[in-house]
């Protein structure tokens, strides 16, 4: 059995509810081993609206592209649609890491290119799984975390 970290994100009601109830619900169908809090996070790119976030771990049978392709049906049927990057979604789910390491297929890089730049991801994650490394920097997440803070302008 092979397990997955998943970074849940909702910014816009849909057919599951607010976006607290959507991501909840994901959390239920994913039937996670270990799951985050969910946490508050302000948009990037051009939507407006704030995030609710939270990273699980999931185990499952099914092969990667199988994995993904379970996500999408997921935020599918909870109204999301195709559409602008970054644009609101009432559900988005990414594969972050899994237990096999590394996968480079069309529509589908684990570990997900995007995750050491996002905090949203990498403080729930701190929080279920600080000691996981990175298969390509093989950082753990909270030194990632801790190098992306040190990045961060302070106000």
């Amino acid at each position: 059995m092979d397990w997955f970290i998943v970074a849940l994100g909702s910014n816009r009601p849909g057919s599951w509810g607010n976006p607290e109830q959507a991501v909840r619900r994901a959390i239920g169908l994913l039937y996670p081993a270990t799951v985050s809090r969910i946490l508050p996070s302000r948009p990037i790119g051009p939507s407006r609206r704030s995030f609710v976030n939270a990273v699980a771990i999931v185990e499952s049978d099914l092969p990667p592209p199988a994995f993904l392709d379970y996500l999408k049906a997921l935020e599918h049927d909870a109204g999301r649609r195709p559409g602008q990057r970054w644009s609101a979604r009432p559900l988005d789910l990414d594969i972050i890491g899994w237990s096999g390491g590394m996968w480079a297929s069309p529509g589908l890089s684990i570990p997900h290119p995007e995750f050491r730049r996002r905090r949203f991801v990498l403080a729930p994650l701190a929080g279920i799984a600080p000691d996981w490394r990175d298969p390509m920097t093989h950082l753990t997440v909270r030194q990632t975390l801790a190098r992306l803070d040190r990045k961060r302008p302070r106000s």
